[in-house]
């Protein structure tokens, strides 16, 4: 059996040409298009008024001059060249300079309906011809043309339109040019003619909402002929920098991790922790009522990271930058030296200044610019003020993807309405998508009010289940030993009252015990003097056994000596001796 058939149906795409595209050049539209727009065919821009289209479309041409060394061409029928070169200059575009250099040429086109006659013959030979010569005195690889609409005024006929729009779709086509047109939206049509989005090979819709009060701009790819896109709505900004759409669904999680291990900046908390601390890259989340230190604790481990020689990037939708400083200089955290020093930069701004894409694309950039590693959000709850609940988990859930695809350690703050902790949920519901959660509460009972923090979960590692009573000094943030009392943890008055009664406890058990090595003592010199006279009358009775002893010797000795003596033979005497006689 031959297996080449088999390795040709294995891998069938390796022989099947991809559409080839042109990159845009605009910040998250080629991810969201894979790779850009279809090269060498017409892609149709539309919304309304406002949505920017006419700058994507004047965008793309900069982009491709500049990064890709391709020659374009603006067509406009609307505004002048001077008034699109003084619109587009806040951005960053010079298009004169741009004219000079021969890499971009605009051409207005005025068409007033008063000055044009319809007659059978009439048709749009002579746009083929000048846009033509546009296109050719610069070898032009893009164009634009802006806006459709003003083009085709002219034709009150229905019949000649729709044929003049698929010819000028054709005609670009066979000229090889990556095109854009702009359109208005129509009512119930994505154009007002209803045709160009049937004959264009990519479309891509503009929408401008505001909903509470709230400006939103977003972007679908309705078709795209030939390759798969991103169908979702995305949000995009118009930012001094130009376009920059922010893709929902493109990030994958196959980020990197890292083992190294980012302190809290409180030695007591960090003990609380398996491994001593933080995952750098990871995500932090510290929730609780008012008045529970959550900014201290910020605050803490953003002078952490700079004391550590890191840069850290503080956004505060409470307190101003000069507010926050002397806040915490009260409590011994000084972050104006490392706020002088570049390490330390602190962007304040109320929530409501803008919506959750344009506070998105914002930390975007300045994490770009600035390149901190970490970031801290005080507080996050500040959001829902500007947009609903799915609206801020979709944006939360964006920005920590994009903190752990960058390896920046991220902590926010939240804060939790209400009493009823047991539920230990977020409003935001980004708890279960952050990898460590320490949760900050009140402690209340015997007529005081005490804070209490606890680690609810940390991914990797084991951590502490107890809840650790902290006070907030001067000298910072001090957590204190767990005591506990009959009825479990003890703290405030209750924690002293018991430190108190366990400190009496001692006293009275050391006293005790002094008492009984009092009676030891005692005892011992009683037993001591007991042993003493024993020993003398001992010794007395030793003496006296020892007397009696020699005694009873020198008695025996005396004795063997007199039988000695007895058993001596005694010599004869002769008789009548004196004492024979007597």
């Amino acid at each position: 059996m031959s297996t080449t058939p088999a390795s040709a149906s294995a891998h069938p795409s390796a022989a099947l040409p991809q559409l080839p595209k042109a990159p845009s050049g605009i910040d998250g539209l080629d991810e969201i298009t894979e790779g850009g727009l279809p090269l060498g065919r017409p892609t149709l821009i539309c919304g309304s008024a406002g949505c920017g289209k006419t700058l994507m479309g004047i965008e793309f041409l900069v982009r491709g001059i500049q990064d890709y060394h391709e020659p374009g061409v603006l067509m406009t029928f609307e505004e002048s060249a001077a008034e699109l070169a003084a619109n587009v200059t806040s951005l960053g575009f010079d298009l004169v300079q741009l004219q000079a250099d021969k890499k971009l040429r605009i051409d207005q086109v005025h068409v007033d309906r008063s000055e044009i006659e319809e007659t059978g013959e009439y048709d749009l030979e002579g746009l083929f011809i000048r846009l033509g010569h546009a296109i050719d005195s610069i070898g032009a690889k893009r164009v634009v043309l802006d806006t459709i609409e003003a083009l085709f005024s002219g034709f009150p006929n229905e019949g000649v339109l729709r044929s003049e729009i698929r010819r000028l779709f054709r005609w670009l086509k066979d000229k090889g040019v990556t095109t854009i047109i702009t359109a208005e939206r129509g009512e119930g049509t994505l154009t007002r003619q209803g045709l160009e989005e049937y004959v264009s090979d990519c479309v891509i819709l503009l929408d401008n909402r505001v909903i509470d009060q709230i400006t939103t701009r977003r972007l679908r790819i309705v078709k795209y002929r030939g390759s798969t896109h991103g169908t979702n709505e995305y949000p995009y900004l118009i930012m001094e920098s130009g376009i920059s759409v922010l893709p929902v669904t493109s990030l994958q999680l196959n980020h990197e991790v890292s083992d190294v291990i980012v302190s809290s900046g409180i030695p007591a908390l960090d003990e609380m922790f398996g491994r001593r601390g933080f995952y750098q890259g990871s995500s932090v989340l510290v929730t609780g009522t008012a008045g529970t230190a959550k900014t201290t604790l910020a605050a803490t481990f953003a002078a952490e990271v700079c004391r550590n020689h890191g840069r850290c990037l503080f956004l505060a939708f409470e307190e101003s930058p000069q507010q926050l400083v002397r806040n915490m200089q009260s409590v011994s955290i000084d972050l104006a030296p490392f706020v002088a020093s570049g390490q330390l930069r602190i962007e304040a701004t109320r929530p409501t200044l803008n919506g959750l894409e344009r506070h998105l694309v914002s930390i975007h950039k300045l994490i770009k610019d600035f390149k901190p590693a970490a970031v801290i959000i005080d507080p996050i709850s500040n959001l829902i003020s500007v947009g609903n609940l799915s609206e801020v988990k979709s944006m939360l859930i964006r920005l920590i993807d994009f903190l752990k695809v960058n390896g920046i350690t991220a902590l926010f703050t939240s804060l939790i309405s209400g009493r009823n902790i047991q539920q230990e949920m977020t409003e935001e519901g980004v708890s279960s998508l952050v990898d460590t959660w320490v949760s900050v509460r009140d402690l209340e009972g015997m007529g005081e009010r005490n804070r209490g923090i606890s680690i609810l979960k940390s991914r990797g590692m084991s951590h502490s289940n107890k809840v650790r009573e902290f006070l907030v000094t001067e000298q910072g943030i001090q957590l204190l030993d767990v005591v506990i009392g009959p009825t479990g943890i003890v703290t405030g008055a209750g924690r002293l009252t018991q430190q108190l009664q366990e400190q009496a406890q001692l006293l009275a058990a050391q006293q005790e015990l002094e008492r009984k090595d009092r009676e030891l003592e005692r005892r011992r010199r009683v037993l001591e003097a007991t042993i003493g006279n024993l020993r003398t009358e001992f010794e007395s009775v030793e003496e006296e056994l020892r007397q009696i002893n020699h005694e009873e010797q020198a008695r025996q000795q005396a004795l063997a000596q007199g039988r000695a003596q007895f058993s001596q033979p005694q010599p004869l005497q002769p008789s009548g001796s004196p004492s024979q006689s007597s």
